[in-house]
């Protein structure tokens, strides 16, 4: 530990991100990046921007890139904010509305940069566990909070609340924010997104690097009320005034216009993902029901951590999350069919040699 940090960086216990090892023929099932390229639409615009207007400065309120997507949800502009990856806009709204003097509610199983921002921002948190599915019960949360947060579908479990619920999770907490988290939403869950209109407490955040094959563009989003955004934007130009650079905001904004690619790209994940899912089953494994780029599947023969290092020893890597409930699985992403055969056969081996 170098004695010139400080007390912040001494305390904190940052996020470890998926691995990205280089190794030669690796089969990367780890990190839920999109198996399919980005929009056709999206390669050009960006082509088309990497030019000479590269020495000036972005839009700092990514005007075009927001009204594309206020058109794609049904609200108006002043309801989105745009930031450099989901990631950064969910800190933003960590620290702009959900640091309040009562606790942050969120699940015992999800996104594991929840407390991590909790503990930059010296939020106090309290988990509520998961019920014995896995899932999410709204009733739980019948409790003092000064906020909420919940990935809906969650993750890494993959499973989905349906709109119905998240609007009487809403109802019963009109007094304090509600933030959900839907960076998997578009294979197969239900947005919260209508519910902004009658639900001034409801941020909803999203991001591109799933869907829309950009994670390497880095580019997120939230939708909600005018009054949620400009916590956000204060936060932000407190921070980075331009977080989103013009070859972003010119692939992400044609990428939203290309609606015919993104369901077509997002069915054919989900088709994988049903093959992938039966395939696993046929060979013995439980696999939770998934409505996100990925499934969340243990074997009875077999703990998490040994699966997925044999996995790696085959030159293909999942994601283990090493905490008692969740050590007996493994989160695998959905990747092409080809990617789907390498994981099978690997597994039927693994199972065999044992």
């Amino acid at each position: 530990m170098n004695p010139f940090w400080s007390q912040i960086a001494r305390d904190l216990s940052p996020y470890t991100p998926g691995e990205q090892p280089r190794i030669a023929n690796l089969v990367k099932l780890n990190t839920n990046e999109s198996p399919f390229g980005p929009s056709p639409r999206a390669e050009e615009a960006m082509r088309a921007a990497a030019s000479d207007s590269l020495r000036l400065y972005p839009d700092p309120e990514a005007v075009e890139l927001r009204q594309a997507l206020a058109d794609h949800h049904g609200v108006k502009r002043e309801q989105v904010f745009v930031g450099n990856g989901s990631d950064e806009v969910l800190a933003h709204a960590f620290a702009g509305l959900l640091k309040h003097d009562r606790p942050l509610l969120c699940p015992d199983i999800t996104y594991s940069f929840y407390p991590v921002w909790a503990q930059l921002f010296g939020i106090t948190l309290e988990t509520v566990p998961l019920d014995e599915g896995m899932g999410v019960r709204i009733e739980d949360y019948r409790r003092e909070a000064g906020a909420i947060v919940i990935a809906n579908p969650n993750a890494p479990t993959g499973i989905a609340l349906p709109r119905a619920a998240i609007a009487r999770l809403l109802d019963e907490h009109a007094d304090i924010p509600v933030l959900i988290d839907e960076a998997y939403v578009d294979f197969g869950g239900e947005s919260s997104a209508p519910l902004i209109a009658d639900h001034p407490n409801l941020l909803v955040v999203q991001t591109m690097s799933k869907s829309r094959a950009l994670a390497g563009l880095r580019v997120g989003y939230a939708l909600g009320d005018a009054g949620l955004i400009e916590a956000l934007r204060r936060v932000k130009d407190s921070f980075n005034s331009y977080p989103l650079g013009r070859i972003a905001q010119a692939g992400a904004t044609a990428s939203v216009r290309d609606d015919a690619w993104f369901r077509e790209s997002c069915a054919r994940v989900v088709a994988t993902r049903e093959t992938m899912t039966h395939e696993l089953a046929s060979l013995g494994f439980i696999v939770l029901t998934s409505n996100a780029n990925f499934v969340f599947a243990r074997h009875p023969a077999l703990g998490g951590a040994a699966f997925a290092t044999a996995l790696r020893d085959r030159a293909i890597l999942v994601r283990h999350f090493d905490k008692p409930r969740s050590a007996p699985y493994m989160r695998i992403t959905v990747g092409t069919p080809d990617d789907v055969r390498k994981l099978i056969a690997a597994a039927s081996d693994i199972l065999k040699s044992r």
